[in-house]
Order: C-alpha cells, then structure tokens, then sequence
C-alpha cells in the first residue's frame, strides 16, 4: 500500500490527500478504506475539513474525529466500526 501519498506507521494507516482538488481526495479516500490491507485506523492529512466525506464514511462503517496536526493542516483519525 505504500505510495507517494500513501504510508503506514504505528498508529496506522496515513494518506496525505493535500494540494488534491475535489474530488480527488474524497476518491482516494475511500478507495484506501476499500484495501482488504488498510487496517481499522487511517490518518488523513487534509487541506480543509471533508464535510462531504462524513456521510460517505458513515455509510461504510468508519467514525471520524478531528486530531492535532501541521500548522494549516486538517488531520483525520478514521477509526473502523466494530462489525
């Protein structure tokens, strides 16, 4: 899964989707959340709040919540439901 945009590390799964226009980052999120090896724990490291990616994320099963990051950045924690 490792990609110029792509990364894991020990809190999981990262994807920078900065300097993407719409709707690429909305697309490239949720095509990582469909990788059979993407873990329950994605970082997204955005250039604004996704609103429009919240409805998505609930449908398949993930919860959000805005965590500390860059100076400018918006930083995602996705966190997979438990089945």
């Amino acid at each position: 899964m490792e990609t110029d945009r792509t990364w894991q590390a020990a809190d999981g799964s990262h994807i920078d989707v900065r300097g993407l226009n719409p709707p690429e980052p909305m697309v490239a999120i949720l095509t990582l959340l469909e990788k059979a090896d993407t873990g329950d724990v994605v970082i997204v490291h955005h250039d604004r709040e996704p609103i429009y990616l919240y409805p998505e994320l609930a449908e398949r099963g993930w919860r959000h919540e805005i965590i500390a990051g860059e100076p400018g950045e918006v930083r995602l924690r996705l966190v997979r439901e438990p089945a």
